[in-house]
Protein backbone atom coordinates (compact mmCIF):
# COMPACT_ATOMS: atom_id res chain seq x y z
CA UNK A 1 0.00 0.00 0.00
CA UNK A 2 1.33 2.97 -1.06
CA UNK A 3 1.47 6.27 1.48
CA UNK A 4 -1.37 8.00 -0.69
CA UNK A 5 -3.66 5.53 0.04
CA UNK A 6 -3.86 7.18 3.02
CA UNK A 7 -5.19 10.45 1.52
CA UNK A 8 -7.27 12.14 -1.05
CA UNK A 9 -6.02 12.69 -4.46
CA UNK A 10 -5.63 16.34 -4.05
CA UNK A 11 -3.95 16.57 -0.74
CA UNK A 12 -1.05 14.78 -2.62
CA UNK A 13 0.78 18.07 -3.41
CA UNK A 14 0.41 18.78 0.15
CA UNK A 15 2.04 15.12 1.13
CA UNK A 16 5.30 15.40 -1.58
CA UNK A 17 5.93 19.00 0.66
CA UNK A 18 5.78 17.55 4.18
CA UNK A 19 7.65 14.39 3.09
CA UNK A 20 10.31 17.07 1.67
CA UNK A 21 10.43 18.94 4.96
CA UNK A 22 10.42 15.64 6.84
CA UNK A 23 13.71 14.71 4.74
CA UNK A 24 15.71 18.00 4.92
CA UNK A 25 15.35 17.70 8.97
CA UNK A 26 16.12 14.28 9.22
CA UNK A 27 18.71 14.10 6.71
CA UNK A 28 20.22 18.26 6.83
CA UNK A 29 18.93 19.19 10.21
CA UNK A 30 17.51 21.79 8.90
CA UNK A 31 14.28 23.45 10.62
CA UNK A 32 11.12 24.79 8.42
CA UNK A 33 8.54 26.94 9.66
CA UNK A 34 5.42 26.59 8.10
CA UNK A 35 2.84 29.09 7.21
CA UNK A 36 -0.54 29.24 8.97
CA UNK A 37 -2.42 25.29 8.46
CA UNK A 38 -6.00 24.72 8.76
CA UNK A 39 -6.61 21.76 11.21
CA UNK A 40 -6.48 19.29 8.10
CA UNK A 41 -3.32 20.26 7.24
CA UNK A 42 -1.68 19.82 10.79
CA UNK A 43 -3.54 16.54 10.96
CA UNK A 44 -1.50 15.55 7.60
CA UNK A 45 2.07 16.62 9.33
CA UNK A 46 1.04 14.52 12.16
CA UNK A 47 0.35 11.54 10.53
CA UNK A 48 3.83 11.58 8.30
CA UNK A 49 6.00 12.75 10.90
CA UNK A 50 4.57 10.40 13.65
CA UNK A 51 6.27 10.18 17.44
CA UNK A 52 9.45 7.53 16.33
CA UNK A 53 10.48 9.96 13.17
CA UNK A 54 14.10 11.37 13.60
CA UNK A 55 11.91 14.81 12.41
CA UNK A 56 9.50 16.32 15.14
CA UNK A 57 6.72 18.60 14.77
CA UNK A 58 5.22 21.27 16.65
CA UNK A 59 2.58 23.67 16.28
CA UNK A 60 1.35 27.15 17.59
CA UNK A 61 -1.27 29.55 16.90
CA UNK A 62 -0.51 32.31 19.62
CA UNK A 63 -4.00 30.85 21.62
CA UNK A 64 -4.62 27.87 23.64
CA UNK A 65 -7.64 27.23 21.47
CA UNK A 66 -6.22 28.04 17.85
CA UNK A 67 -7.29 26.33 14.97
CA UNK A 68 -5.10 27.68 12.70
CA UNK A 69 -1.66 27.35 13.42
CA UNK A 70 1.67 27.29 12.21
CA UNK A 71 4.17 23.91 12.25
CA UNK A 72 7.61 24.27 12.89
CA UNK A 73 9.44 21.32 11.75
CA UNK A 74 12.77 20.18 13.36
CA UNK A 75 15.34 17.48 14.06
CA UNK A 76 14.45 15.56 16.88
CA UNK A 77 17.31 16.52 19.19
CA UNK A 78 15.98 19.87 19.36
CA UNK A 79 13.91 21.78 21.48
CA UNK A 80 12.28 24.44 19.71
CA UNK A 81 11.23 27.58 21.82
CA UNK A 82 7.62 29.58 21.61
CA UNK A 83 9.77 32.39 19.82
CA UNK A 84 10.26 30.40 16.73
CA UNK A 85 7.06 30.38 15.35
CA UNK A 86 7.10 34.03 15.03
CA UNK A 87 3.90 34.77 15.78
CA UNK A 88 2.17 38.43 16.25
CA UNK A 89 -1.40 39.16 18.26
CA UNK A 90 -2.44 42.12 16.91
CA UNK A 91 -5.93 44.12 18.96
CA UNK A 92 -8.28 45.47 16.59
CA UNK A 93 -9.29 48.91 18.27
CA UNK A 94 -12.55 50.24 16.90
CA UNK A 95 -15.57 52.72 18.01
CA UNK A 96 -17.81 49.65 19.64
CA UNK A 97 -20.46 52.49 20.85
CA UNK A 98 -21.57 52.57 16.84
CA UNK A 99 -20.29 49.85 15.08
CA UNK A 100 -20.16 45.96 15.59
CA UNK A 101 -17.50 44.40 13.77
CA UNK A 102 -17.51 40.13 12.46
CA UNK A 103 -15.64 37.53 11.78
CA UNK A 104 -16.18 37.67 7.81
CA UNK A 105 -15.71 41.65 7.66
CA UNK A 106 -12.16 41.23 9.23
CA UNK A 107 -11.58 38.39 6.88
CA UNK A 108 -12.55 40.68 3.89
CA UNK A 109 -10.68 43.61 5.54
CA UNK A 110 -7.38 41.70 5.63
CA UNK A 111 -7.84 40.50 2.29
CA UNK A 112 -8.35 43.51 0.45
CA UNK A 113 -4.53 44.67 1.44
CA UNK A 114 -3.63 41.56 -0.57
CA UNK A 115 -1.97 39.43 1.88
CA UNK A 116 -2.72 35.58 1.27
CA UNK A 117 -4.53 33.66 3.93
CA UNK A 118 -2.01 31.46 4.75
CA UNK A 119 -0.24 34.76 6.90
CA UNK A 120 -2.52 34.87 9.49
CA UNK A 121 -4.22 33.04 11.87
CA UNK A 122 -7.18 33.09 13.53
CA UNK A 123 -9.41 35.67 13.92
CA UNK A 124 -10.64 36.13 17.39
CA UNK A 125 -13.62 38.42 18.26
CA UNK A 126 -15.97 38.19 21.92
CA UNK A 127 -17.99 40.88 23.21
CA UNK A 128 -16.38 44.41 21.52
CA UNK A 129 -13.00 43.21 21.36
CA UNK A 130 -10.90 41.85 18.44
CA UNK A 131 -7.92 40.46 17.43
CA UNK A 132 -5.81 38.79 14.58
CA UNK A 133 -2.77 36.73 14.63
CA UNK A 134 -0.19 37.26 12.42
CA UNK A 135 2.69 35.84 10.88
CA UNK A 136 5.37 38.40 12.94
CA UNK A 137 6.98 38.71 8.81
CA UNK A 138 3.32 40.71 8.13
CA UNK A 139 2.32 42.47 11.26
CA UNK A 140 4.24 45.65 10.43
CA UNK A 141 2.17 46.09 7.01
CA UNK A 142 -1.24 45.00 8.93
CA UNK A 143 -0.74 47.51 11.52
CA UNK A 144 0.01 50.23 9.10
CA UNK A 145 -2.60 49.52 6.47
CA UNK A 146 -5.76 47.84 8.18
CA UNK A 147 -7.38 51.25 8.34
CA UNK A 148 -11.01 50.18 8.37
CA UNK A 149 -13.27 47.30 8.93
CA UNK A 150 -16.35 47.60 6.99
CA UNK A 151 -18.13 51.09 8.17
CA UNK A 152 -15.69 51.42 11.21
CA UNK A 153 -12.67 53.11 11.34
CA UNK A 154 -9.41 50.80 13.03
CA UNK A 155 -6.10 51.08 14.48
CA UNK A 156 -4.10 47.73 14.77
CA UNK A 157 -1.50 47.58 18.11
CA UNK A 158 0.09 45.00 19.70
CA UNK A 159 -1.09 42.66 22.28
CA UNK A 160 0.01 40.53 24.73
CA UNK A 161 -2.59 37.78 25.88
CA UNK A 162 -5.18 36.34 23.21
CA UNK A 163 -8.59 36.55 23.89
CA UNK A 164 -10.00 33.43 25.23
CA UNK A 165 -12.78 31.67 22.94
CA UNK A 166 -14.54 28.49 24.09
CA UNK A 167 -17.05 26.15 21.51
CA UNK A 168 -19.72 24.28 22.58
CA UNK A 169 -20.67 21.09 20.39
CA UNK A 170 -24.00 20.03 20.00
CA UNK A 171 -23.91 15.98 19.35
CA UNK A 172 -26.36 13.87 17.80
CA UNK A 173 -27.05 11.08 15.65
CA UNK A 174 -28.76 9.89 12.26
CA UNK A 175 -29.17 7.79 9.48
CA UNK A 176 -28.02 8.61 5.56
CA UNK A 177 -28.31 6.91 2.48
CA UNK A 178 -24.72 7.38 1.41
CA UNK A 179 -21.71 9.39 2.41
CA UNK A 180 -22.20 11.72 -0.41
CA UNK A 181 -21.42 15.49 0.21
CA UNK A 182 -24.90 16.82 -0.91
CA UNK A 183 -26.70 14.12 1.50
CA UNK A 184 -24.08 14.08 4.57
CA UNK A 185 -24.91 18.11 4.19
CA UNK A 186 -28.10 17.90 4.38
CA UNK A 187 -28.85 15.67 7.35
CA UNK A 188 -26.19 17.86 9.30
CA UNK A 189 -27.74 21.09 8.39
CA UNK A 190 -31.92 20.10 8.43
CA UNK A 191 -32.02 21.58 4.85
CA UNK A 192 -33.57 19.46 1.39
CA UNK A 193 -30.73 18.08 -0.41
CA UNK A 194 -31.81 19.87 -3.54
CA UNK A 195 -30.94 23.29 -1.49
CA UNK A 196 -27.92 21.91 -0.32
CA UNK A 197 -26.82 20.68 -4.14
CA UNK A 198 -27.72 24.54 -4.88
CA UNK A 199 -25.28 25.84 -2.20
CA UNK A 200 -22.53 23.38 -2.80
CA UNK A 201 -22.65 24.01 -6.41
CA UNK A 202 -22.61 27.97 -5.75
CA UNK A 203 -19.29 27.53 -3.55
CA UNK A 204 -20.27 28.05 0.10
CA UNK A 205 -19.81 24.70 1.57
CA UNK A 206 -16.80 23.61 2.44
CA UNK A 207 -14.93 20.20 3.51
CA UNK A 208 -11.75 20.62 6.33
CA UNK A 209 -11.53 24.24 4.93
CA UNK A 210 -11.66 23.78 1.20
CA UNK A 211 -14.97 24.92 -1.17
CA UNK A 212 -15.79 21.84 -2.57
CA UNK A 213 -18.28 22.01 -5.46
CA UNK A 214 -19.19 18.40 -6.34
CA UNK A 215 -21.92 17.68 -4.99
CA UNK A 216 -21.00 13.77 -4.99
CA UNK A 217 -17.63 13.96 -3.19
CA UNK A 218 -17.38 11.07 -0.64
CA UNK A 219 -17.02 12.10 3.14
CA UNK A 220 -15.11 10.44 5.61
CA UNK A 221 -15.19 10.19 9.52
CA UNK A 222 -13.15 13.60 10.87
CA UNK A 223 -14.30 15.16 7.95
CA UNK A 224 -15.52 19.10 9.38
CA UNK A 225 -17.97 20.44 7.33
CA UNK A 226 -19.50 24.29 6.83
CA UNK A 227 -21.97 25.87 4.91
CA UNK A 228 -22.14 29.62 4.72
CA UNK A 229 -24.62 30.79 6.50
CA UNK A 230 -25.63 27.86 7.96
CA UNK A 231 -22.80 26.89 10.20
CA UNK A 232 -20.37 24.09 11.03
CA UNK A 233 -20.76 20.47 11.58
CA UNK A 234 -18.30 17.36 11.91
CA UNK A 235 -18.95 13.56 11.11
CA UNK A 236 -17.60 12.25 14.33
CA UNK A 237 -18.27 8.62 13.37
CA UNK A 238 -19.91 6.09 11.07
CA UNK A 239 -21.36 3.29 12.81
CA UNK A 240 -22.27 0.80 10.31
CA UNK A 241 -25.06 -0.39 8.27
CA UNK A 242 -28.58 -0.19 9.61
CA UNK A 243 -31.26 -2.86 8.89
CA UNK A 244 -32.44 -0.56 5.97
CA UNK A 245 -29.02 -0.15 4.68
CA UNK A 246 -28.60 3.24 5.88
CA UNK A 247 -25.07 4.26 7.16
CA UNK A 248 -25.86 5.32 10.62
CA UNK A 249 -23.45 8.50 11.68
CA UNK A 250 -22.68 10.50 14.54
CA UNK A 251 -22.07 13.99 14.28
CA UNK A 252 -21.52 17.31 16.19
CA UNK A 253 -22.52 20.97 15.42
CA UNK A 254 -21.17 24.14 16.41
CA UNK A 255 -23.31 26.31 18.72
Amino acid sequence: MSIYDHFRPEEAVFVDKVLEWKDAAEHYHKVKLTDFLDPREQQIISMLIGAQADAAVAFSGAAPQAERRRALIYPAYLQPLEEEFQLQLLEVEYPAKFYTIEHRQVLGALMSLGLKREKYGDILIQDERAQIVAAREVSDYIAANLQSIGRAKVTVKAAKEAIQLTEVWEENTGTVSSLRLDVLAAELFNVSRQKIQTLIKGGVVKVNWKVVEQTSYECFSGDMLSVRGYGRGKLMSVDGKSKKDKWKISYGLLK
